[in-house]
């Protein structure tokens, strides 16, 4: 069986009036999602528990009700899959050392903040950013993405899903 993880980062809700539609069609299949923060309000959460249910870190522009209720980083397991989630991983060159000092034991580590998508592998860890769900910057189009863990072949993939 392969599980399917829907992950999101970098809403801004309420400065974007609400998620984007695509969103519904695309996490239909998912058994959790994940938020990297800067949701900015709790009421993301809620919507996105309409789909699955939500593990999801603060980001650096939350309201304090997301404050007070969401960690900075934390840690989950879905199947024999141990994820890391973060809204900050830092500069670029230093992501791979810093998602294995934040994260030793992780297969794999989410995190945003930068608005660009990004999905490598870093000596057998998985590095995933999808980017920003709302507002794209110097990207050509918004981006999501999902995990596809594979307990029997204890893999992982991520894949980055561009939204028009």
């Amino acid at each position: 069986m392969i599980r399917k993880v829907g992950v999101i980062s970098d809403t801004h809700i309420p400065e974007f009036k609400r998620l984007p539609e695509a969103l519904w069609e695309h996490f239909a299949d998912v058994e959790q999602i994940i938020h990297a923060g800067d949701l900015s309000i709790l009421q993301v959460i809620a919507e996105l528990e309409t789909l699955a249910p939500v593990a999801a870190v603060q980001g650096n522009v939350e309201q304090m009700e997301v404050v007070l209720q969401l960690p900075i980083k934390r840690e989950i397991v879905i199947g024999k899959c141990r994820i890391g989630i973060v809204h900050i991983l830092g500069r670029t060159a230093q992501y791979a050392k810093t998602a294995r000092q934040e994260f030793p034991d992780a297969r794999v580590v989410v995190f945003g903040h930068s608005h660009n998508p990004y999905n490598q592998e870093h000596d057998g860890q998985l590095l995933f950013n999808p980017g920003s769900a709302t507002d794209r910057r110097r990207q050509p189009t918004c981006s999501i993405g999902k995990l596809f863990i594979d307990d029997e072949t204890d893999s992982v993939r991520g894949e980055i899903i561009l939204l028009s």
